[in-house]
């Protein structure tokens, strides 16, 4: 059964408005910069923490840099374990440990030589990743992380060496390289297993085009590859397939599932001089199709550019970790240099000065703030689950705590995206009896609107009675015969093409349904119209009390949607939502998206393919787990139960989770106040000098106070 809406109704102008989503989007794309283009020019790149998107070479952590270019959880998980095998052995024969746990290492021929050469090889397969990102940041003038990492892997171990080719006098700082390396690999796995993957949006979108079409050629089909079409070919597209190609529908009626462009879950119908466009599935009736747009001129690859340039220019935090690591970088280097000046200058010789600076160098990089983040985010990400919330993006946690709107896609997010039943309308029949025979008619039809009247019949349990002389009438609805009378149920504009009318109690159930944005499907028997029923996108359960628990949280609700202004103003009341825009084209989203950032933090919550640009270009995308792979990969946070009252339990665990990584960054980096001093010589006249084997007691101290802490979060009560 198909259904057009009627003129002058609320859903009246959808033909045109798909035309209109083409054009925009066309003419968007056609004034937009390359894909390329947002990383030209580092001046236009936004901050970008460890879940960047490494569809676009990786990761973005500061302006004009990209810090995991080629890196991948895979990558830094083999460099771990090989890491781990180079470290046993150094710390093995290390003095240090043998001191500390009483045993004397195995000695042979040129033993001295397995912790240089050992380190030799850490020191550039381990560190590599580090070296390659310090160089980045100091290019693009803003140290963080890496540039810590690289300064203090890199002090200790040209000061070991210099100290094993006798150089100068000391104790060479082997251990303490291969520790340190060996975190750092682990933190950095750690973050980036829990955030790969996000690049696959585009994946996803590419999948929704067809490999083959039916192109016409004469009075034969042939098929051919996708790529081969070209503007002006005829296509054939059969019932159940997706459209290959935009285009104008040339012969045939049908209706055409176009929600992945605009949300709405309602089939459109198409017949001669409607647009169609790749990726939509046709229904129930063969259309022929003249192309007008293939490859990247289709409204689905403008959709693709558009997710690519969010995904490119999408503004960031740069994380924590990395502010605290640039600051301490700073710190750190402004400490070393002035301690190896103030020694020179009280006297001391170089190899204490220099003693001194390296101290102060590598305990300036304590091994917990390589695992004061990916900690906290490891047991967020487990809460997350158990609480049926995925995520995708560990910077959500940063950028969740302090959200002030919260704007939600209506259909398939405050709604459940199917129909039901909302109102039944009767003219001479009593209500039961109307539903039984629509349902005997319905239960045969594929139609979405159909299948809601099955099942509001089983839900009141009625007896279904059986359907002769079965008819499908493209574009229209369907026929049959029950009980030797024959009955028809479609749109109701069907009523005047069978020469009748609607009776005025009908004709009042017609004007108040349509006034609230409902669907509206006619039955009639040969001789008079006995029935209307009024449907609607279901509302699920937890919206209402999900925006209701917003409110009391400070955080305004908002919905978007590209339903009419009728629909979007009932289900705005039915929820309490006080602010919500309608008939929202799919680009548009975003740009609302981004009107409602003036505000505030802003998030969204959408589950279509047409929302990935809304998704990304909020400051926490949140995609509803039934929704489209494309609104999944495209979003920081997954409800995977389609409950709306999950993003009500993500603000409170982001806000607990951020709570645990400032903390973490106390804990391993304010042992610096005390440590650093010390290292520098500032007791010296007191007796009081920290050598690094101290220092590392520092750190260890500090690592297991971070790993204890991040464990707490998970006493954290979400319900």
């Amino acid at each position: 059964m198909a259904e057009e809406p009627l003129p002058g109704s609320p859903r009246a102008e959808r033909p045109s408005s798909l035309e209109k989503t083409g054009e925009r989007l066309r003419d968007r794309v056609e004034h937009a910069r390359p894909l390329g283009a947002a990383h030209d020019d580092p001046r236009k790149q936004g901050h970008q923490g460890h879940g960047a998107h490494h569809a676009h070479g990786g990761h973005k952590g500061h302006e004009g840099h990209d810090k995991h270019a080629g890196h991948s959880a895979h990558m830094f998980r083999n460099r771990f374990w090989l890491s781990l095998a180079l470290t046993l052995p150094i710390l093995y024969f290390d003095m240090h440990f043998q001191e500390w746990f009483g045993y004397t290492a195995v000695q042979f021929p040129g033993v001295g030589w397995v912790q240089p050469v050992l380190s030799v090889i850490l020191y550039f397969y381990g560190g590599w990743p580090f070296l390659e990102g310090a160089l980045r940041e100091l290019r693009a003038r803003q140290p963080g992380m890496m540039t810590l990492i690289a300064l203090a892997i890199s002090v200790a171990f040209f000061y070991s060496l210099v100290v094993t080719f006798g150089v100068i006098e000391g104790m060479p700082l082997y251990w303490e390289l291969a520790t340190l390396i060996l975190i750092m690999v682990l933190g950095h796995w750690i973050e980036m297993a829990s955030v790969e993957g996000a690049s696959r949006a585009l994946e996803h979108l590419a999948s929704l085009v067809p490999v083959s079409a039916h192109k016409l050629v004469g009075n034969r089909t042939e098929e051919v590859s996708v790529d081969a079409l070209r503007a002006g070919d005829r296509i054939l597209i059969r019932p159940g397939e997706q459209v290959p190609a935009d285009g104008v529908v040339m012969d045939g009626a049908s209706s055409v599932n176009e929600a992945f462009l605009t949300g709405e879950s309602r089939p459109v119908p198409k017949e001669q001089g409607a647009e169609v466009v790749a990726g939509a599935v046709n229904g129930e009736g063969a259309l022929t199709v003249e192309v007008k747009r293939t490859g990247d001129q289709t409204t689905l690859s403008q959709i693709q550019r558009l997710v690519a340039e969010a995904q490119a220019s999408r503004s960031r935090f740069q994380n924590l970790a990395d502010r605290a690591a640039g600051w301490l970088t700073y710190i750190a280097v402004g400490a070393g240099t002035l301690t190896f000046l103030a020694w020179l200058l009280l006297g001391f010789d170089l190899n204490f000065a220099i003693t001194r600076t390296v101290t102060v160098l590598v305990m300036a990089c304590p091994h917990a703030l390589g695992l004061a983040i990916p900690l906290v985010i490891v047991n967020a990400t487990a809460m997350s689950a158990k609480n049926g919330i995925l995520v995708r993006n560990r910077e959500a946690f940063e950028r969740a705590r302090d959200l002030k709107i919260v704007a939600f896609d209506k259909t398939g997010t405050l709604t459940e995206g199917k129909f039901g039943v909302r109102s039944v309308y009767t003219g001479g029949v009593a209500e039961e009896e109307a539903l039984t025979l629509a349902a005997a008619l319905e239960g045969r039809s594929e139609h979405p609107l159909g299948k809601a009247i099955v099942e509001e019949a089983d839900a009141r349990t009625l007896g279904v009675p059986d359907v002769r002389d079965f008819e499908v009438v493209a574009g229209k609805g369907v026929a049959g015969t029950v009980d030797g009378t024959r009955y028809r149920i479609g749109r109701p504009e069907w009523v005047n093409e069978g020469g009748l009318s609607l009776p005025p109690e009908l004709q009042r159930g017609l004007d108040e349904a349509e006034g609230r944005g409902e669907s509206v499907i006619a039955m009639m028997d040969e001789g008079r119209v006995l029935a209307l029923f009024a449907l609607a996108d279901k509302v699920r359960g937890s919206a209402k009390e999900a925006v209701k628990r917003l409110k009391e949280a400070g955080v305004q609700p908002v919905m978007i949607t590209g339903d009419a202004e009728a629909v979007a103003k009932t289900v705005a009341q039915e929820l309490g939502i006080a602010r919500y825009h309608a008939r929202v084209l799919p680009e548009n989203k975003a740009r609302i998206v981004r009107e409602l950032k003036q505000g505030g933090p802003t998030a969204f919550v959408g589950d279509g393919i047409n929302d990935a640009p809304a998704l990304l270009e909020a400051d926490l995308g949140v995609a509803i787990g039934a929704g489209t792979n494309v609104a999944i990969e495209s979003a920081d946070l997954v409800l995977i139960e389609d409950d709306p009252l999950d993003v009500v339990r993500a603000l409170r665990l982001s806000k607990a989770t951020y709570s645990k990584m400032i903390q973490n960054l106390f804990w391993a980096t304010g042992y610096n106040a005390v440590a650093l001093p010390l290292a520098a010589g500032v007791a010296y006249a007191w007796g009081i000098l920290l050598s690094p084997a101290v220092g590392a007691v520092f750190m260890s101290a500090s690592t297991v106070i971070v790993a204890v802490n991040a464990v707490l979060l998970r006493r954290t009560r979400l319900a």
